[in-house]
């Protein structure tokens, strides 16, 4: 059973007393996996006065293990992050290190994981904490697992970007959401799950300027802030730079190459200071760039404004910020390509003037 269907499986209903043996997954780390993170919906201009705010206790709390929620409330007040999202973590990869599969206690699941809040060895030994002073840092101790997983989600996010720190312990949204949903469980009084991702409330508003087809294009490409940067990928849970402006240019069915070496000769090339929103701008960035192959691009929304998925370790990768920096190459306008202009004219799509 693949991991998606079994988190469904439980959320529909299987018996409480296999629910930790279950859901034993790994936190993911290394040069290949350390490289997620983002909002399952952008979500944009979110209050966060209360994102480190300790929630009270609800009665489904008392099925956790008195020494596991002391931990739990503990790590929580240390690191500024909910005690009952950490409690959700712990429920959902051992419960609470009740599970008796492999890699909890003791040894390794079969993705290298081990201990109460799953971690492998290179992600502990990153982010690991002496939680009980005994001058040790054990994994499958959760005196020092549980302070070391708030640790990790702090450092990834939480609380201001919990769904991104979640989603960097383990990539999946299926994943998230049941924490999320144990959270809440625990959680009495005031718990709001944050999501902010440092969108800029000001950056929300679309061009007044544009057409309806570039207005529907830009808001797409807006739509996906704070969802992560993944060299390769495609959507909808991830974005490199080219494949992000592809998609939302496919949004309202017109097409554009692939890659930032085919973007660039596609459009028809345009002057410095002439870029209006949705025109695209290149750089000399990126593997294999040059002056002439320019290797980055993100797509104008306002006079000197780009939304653009930038790299692997920004926070946010995607997002909005300007584009006239020193390593700019040029702009090209892909609307004025013979294909799309003739694509619009069969779509009925309005066509910006000029």
């Amino acid at each position: 059973m693949t991991r998606r269907r079994l988190l469904a499986a439980v959320a529909l209903g299987a018996a409480a007393v296999l629910f930790g043996a279950l859901l034993i997954v790994p936190v993911l780390f290394g040069a290949s996996q350390f490289m997620w993170g983002g909002g399952a919906n952008g979500d944009n201009c979110v209050d966060t006065s209360k994102a480190g705010s300790q929630p009270g206790e609800a009665a489904d709390a008392r099925a956790i293990p008195a020494n596991y929620l002391e931990l739990y409330k503990k790590a929580g007040k240390d690191y500024g992050v909910p005690w009952n999202v950490l409690a959700g973590i712990g429920k959902v990869e051992t419960g609470h290190g009740t599970s008796k599969l492999p890699g909890v206690a003791n040894g390794e699941n079969y993705a290298g994981a081990g201990g109460p809040m799953q971690f492998l060895e290179a992600t502990f030994k990153a982010f690991a904490v002496d939680g009980n002073n005994d001058k040790k840092k054990d994994r499958y101790d959760p005196a020092d697992a549980i302070p070391s997983a708030a640790r990790y989600i702090k450092h990834n996010g939480a609380p201001e970007r919990m769904r991104t720190a979640l989603f960097m312990y383990n990539h999946s949204w299926d994943y998230v959401n049941l924490v999320l949903e144990w959270a809440g469980k625990y959680s009495g009084g005031d718990f709001k799950v944050v999501q902010s991702n440092g969108v800029k409330c000001e950056d929300n508003d679309l061009p007044a300027n544009a057409g309806g087809a570039v207005q529907r294009i830009i808001a797409f490409a807006m739509a996906q802030r704070g969802k992560p940067y993944v060299f390769g990928a495609n959507g909808p849970d991830a974005w490199d730079c080219s494949s992000l402006l592809q998609a939302a240019y496919r949004s309202v069915g017109l097409g554009i190459p692939r890659t930032t070496f085919e973007q660039w000769p596609f459009g028809i090339k345009i002057k410095k200071g002439e870029e209006r929103p949705g025109d695209l701008v290149f750089f000399n960035s990126g593997p294999g760039t040059a002056s002439n192959n320019p290797g980055h691009v993100g797509m104008v929304i306002a006079d000197n404004k780009m939304i653009v998925a930038r790299c692997t370790a920004c926070r946010p990768a995607i997002t909005v910020t300007p584009y006239k920096r020193g390593d700019w190459i040029g702009a090209t306008r892909p609307l004025a390509h013979p294909s799309l202009k003739k694509k619009l004219s069969e779509l009925a799509l309005d066509q910006p003037g000029g």
